[in-house]
């Protein structure tokens, strides 16, 4: 019995141990849906806290927490970064989004967000779509990224793209001392919602690319839209992208995607993408700068679909949203400037500048006066 007894508590102090640095976070158990969850809420110094929720069948509950903990961190920095008034939260569904899914699960989802009473907002992610928090939108006013008919902002990945557009041009005029896209090669891994719409940019301001894409269909439309821009699209194996003559590489798929073995390969001057955590281990950040390949914080740059989902609490409107979006050009040349300056990485610029917000900003969001002021555009049930 002491044995067990001991066990439990040696349990419970890991897991505050790897909680120490958040906030709050909350397990959500509702056996009648089903429903598992965690919330996280990493840090709320700049206001309520902004985060999706994804649904993945994770092995464990340990497995589900280290995620949703690394997540919600990442939310914290993402959105200083883009010099929003929101802090840093996220949630995990344990379950197959394929198999597991229902309306009541996602209604008591609602309904555990509601409890926290605004100082977390949420919608879509990985495993998850608008459909979904439609059902939540029923149990709490605190959900965002939904459809237009239901008064928001709509398709989150065209403010993503043509805030990778413009990391693009950043990078073209700090590596090259000019913005224009046409005059290089660029090799794109991911052909979804966000890496098609800057492939089709790009072959429009007269760029040529390398593409990777498990969908054929993609590949071929690409192809198509290349051939009549009188533009060359070169298909490639998702093993070989890496190592294609391109001057910029523009991951847009999974995460992890810059380990040991592919840094080695690239041959590129700089990765601009919209996929999340892009480098293994952030150690590979010193193996790129030795290579003299300049790497831009994926947070930075994949900014823009953000941006639309904490503006939407304001009221949809998709020419400010993209209005907003122009600041990741400044926001990452002044990273790219500072690294360059201080002879520091751009990971390490980019966290820099992020703290340097956060501590400006600490006295000047207070989260319980924030959350009444009468500009939050509530839906109502």
């Amino acid at each position: 019995m002491m044995e067990q007894l001991e066990k439990v508590v040696q349990e419970q102090e890991d897991i505050f141990h790897k909680i120490q640095h958040h906030e709050q976070v909350m397990f959500c158990n509702d056996p009648e849906t089903g429903l598992r969850a965690i919330i996280a809420i990493h840090d709320t110094t700049l206001g309520p806290a902004l985060g999706g929720t994804r649904m993945y069948p994770y092995e464990s509950v340990d497995d589900a927490l280290e995620d949703v903990l690394r997540l919600s961190e990442g939310m914290t920095y993402k959105c200083a970064a883009a010099d929003l008034d929101f802090g840093g939260g996220k949630a995990v569904i344990i379950g197959d989004p394929a198999k597991d899914k229902s309306p009541a699960l996602f209604r008591a989802f609602g309904q555990y967000v509601d409890s926290l009473n605004g100082r977390f907002f949420t919608g879509t992610d990985m495993g998850t779509t608008m459909d979904d928090f439609v059902e939540a939108l029923k149990e709490t006013d605190y959900i965002n990224g939904i459809p237009e008919s239901y008064g928001g902002g709509g398709d989150t990945s065209i403010p993503t793209a043509q805030g990778v557009v413009y990391a693009l041009e950043a990078t073209n005029q700090f590596l090259f001392g000019h913005k224009e896209l046409g005059s290089n090669t660029y090799a794109i891994q991911g052909l979804g919602k966000v890496g098609f719409k800057v492939a089709e940019h790009l072959l429009q301001a007269g760029a040529d690319l390398f593409v990777t894409d498990i969908n054929e269909a993609v590949i071929q439309k690409i192809k198509q839209i290349g051939a009549e821009l009188n533009r060359t699209v070169t298909a490639v194996t998702s093993a070989d992208i890496y190592s294609v003559p391109a001057h910029i590489f523009i991951p847009c798929a999974m995460g992890g995607i810059i380990n040991e073995q592919t840094v080695q390969e690239l041959q590129v001057k700089a990765i601009v993408g919209s996929a999340n955590n892009q480098l293994a281990s952030e150690n590979l950040i010193h193996v790129l700068q030795q290579k003299g390949i300049l790497y831009a914080p994926d947070y930075i740059v994949n900014a823009g679909g953000l941006i639309q989902v904490a503006d939407e609490l304001y009221g949809a409107n998709k020419e400010r949203v993209l209005l907003k979006t122009k600041a990741i050009y400044h926001s990452l040349l002044e990273i790219y400037e500072e690294a360059e300056q201080l002879n520091i990485t751009t990971v390490d610029a980019a966290y820099r500048k992020c703290k340097k917000t956060m501590e400006k900003q600490k006295h000047r969001n207070n989260f319980y006066a924030y959350a009444r002021r009468p500009k939050w555009n509530f839906h109502v049930r």
